[in-house]
């Protein structure tokens, strides 16, 4: 499928700049022949012009001229030579009576009341011009200047070949260039496909495991009314909790990522929605003997530093819940060690701009660093080997928690290291002060 695209974008692309390179040649060509032709044309007129002024006309008798022939054109014959350029002249009843063509030059003048035009000879390839010459009114004879046509049609067979070559050239470069630019659009196609395809599967099999239990349930209940039909329907209610929780974590990367995420933007003061957070969470930590500490550093509890950022308060406690809640489940592990999670709450300043860092820290087993490329990555969760609570979760917590950052204009990253803990930091932009 992906290779038939691929082949379909190249070539339309091919085409595409094919027909325009196709036309800016033709008009490239059309342009220089009529350059050409026009120039030509101008040299004819020019030379009508010239020899016009230079003819030597004798009067007769009662208003009549007479045209000295030998007299006019011997003088002219050298100039218009080096032209390339022919003289014909003919008297008033269309016959040759001067010509530089010699032999060659054709004897028929077509006579009627379109003679002064610009035309081509018959037997050989010559631009001609006739002109009528007249002096009050009396006909002294026709004038035919003729231009050989090679000049126009050796340089424009030349453009020709020159355009053909460069347009063959430069299709087979663009085809190659398609292609491989079709290539790389491709690429990200192909890996949301598959992104698309995995998460697919992952959300298929998270919703199975717990239909099935429910059918099962059902079935049971259906089966035996007077069994234990209390404990199936909370076994119903827990699951169809769950469901409900994974389809409503669904829905919030959804409209994330479609950028239609609805948020009541508002100045939060990041210190005290901590505090909430750990609140919320501190019955959870002690259960299992966990330390939770939130360190504010002294250099930054002046009255002039504000925690304050805009954003959804939610939305924000969503992210650090789930950030504690990720470290519980699956950071900590009993030793003979303490087990901690300390959050640091911290003001920087980065390319002008006031920024909140909040650290989130534990002191527990860490993740291995193949692991930590697709910690935030949708239904990942570490190798269930090497934490008894991975099955707790569904592995959308931390996507969740990178959508809500990048929403909130902010960052979010992750450091770990194998037996000393792992660390995530979340860099959000501070509130601008009101004007």
């Amino acid at each position: 499928m992906f290779q038939a695209t691929r082949r379909r974008l190249a070539l339309w692309y091919t085409l595409v700049t094919a027909v325009l390179l196709l036309l800016f040649a033709s008009g490239v060509y059309f342009y220089v022949r009529h350059t050409l032709v026009e120039r030509i044309d101008d040299t004819l007129k020019h030379v009508v012009e010239v020899i016009d002024r230079s003819l030597v006309i004798q009067p007769l008798s009662q208003g009549h001229y007479r045209l000295n022939v030998e007299a006019s054109f011997r003088s002219n014959a050298e100039a218009v030579e080096d032209d390339h350029i022919d003289l014909e002249w003919f008297n008033p009843q269309g016959q040759l009576l001067w010509s530089t063509l010699g032999d060659s030059s054709p004897i028929t003048l077509p006579l009627g009341p379109k003679l002064e035009k610009i035309g081509f000879s018959n037997d050989r390839l010559l631009r001609q011009i006739t002109e009528r010459i007249e002096r009050n009114q009396h006909i002294l004879g026709y004038l035919r200047v003729s231009h050989p046509w090679f000049e126009v049609t050796k340089p424009i067979q030349q453009l020709l070949f020159d355009l053909s070559l460069g347009l063959s050239l430069l299709v087979g470069s663009v085809g190659a260039i398609g292609w491989f630019l079709s290539g790389l659009a491709m690429e990200p196609i192909k890996e949301s496909y598959q992104s698309l395809k995995q998460f697919t599967a992952d959300a298929s099999h998270e919703l199975r495991n717990p239909i099935a239990v429910i059918q099962t349930n059902v079935q049971m209940a259906l089966a035996y009314p007077d069994g234990d039909t209390q404990q199936q329907l909370k076994v119903i209610e827990r699951l169809t909790q769950r469901l409900g929780n994974l389809v409503n974590d669904l829905l919030f990367l959804a409209r994330s990522d479609s950028g239609t995420l609805q948020s009541q933007m508002q100045p939060v003061p990041l210190d005290a929605l901590l505090l909430e957070v750990m609140e919320e969470q501190r019955l959870g930590a002690t259960g299992q003997s966990v330390q939770l500490s939130l360190e504010i550093p002294s250099a930054c509890q002046e009255p002039e530093a504000e925690f304050t950022v805009m954003g959804d308060w939610d939305q924000l406690a969503r992210l650090f819940t789930n950030l504690i809640s990720n470290a519980l489940e699956h950071g900590l592990e009993t030793s003979t060690l303490e087990s901690r999670i300390r959050l640091t709450l911290k003001r920087l300043q980065r390319e002008r701009q006031p920024y909140l860092q909040v650290v989130v820290a534990d002191n527990g087993r860490g993740i291995a660093p193949d692991q930590l490329a697709h910690l935030f990555d949708r239904f990942y969760r570490a190798d269930p080997a090497r934490s008894s609570l991975a099955n707790k979760g569904m592995g959308l917590g931390l996507a969740i928690a990178q959508a809500i950052a990048h929403h909130h204009q902010g960052q979010i990253s992750v450091k770990s290291d194998v037996g000393q803990g792992t660390q995530f930091t979340v860099l959000l932009p501070c509130a601008r002060p009101p004007d």
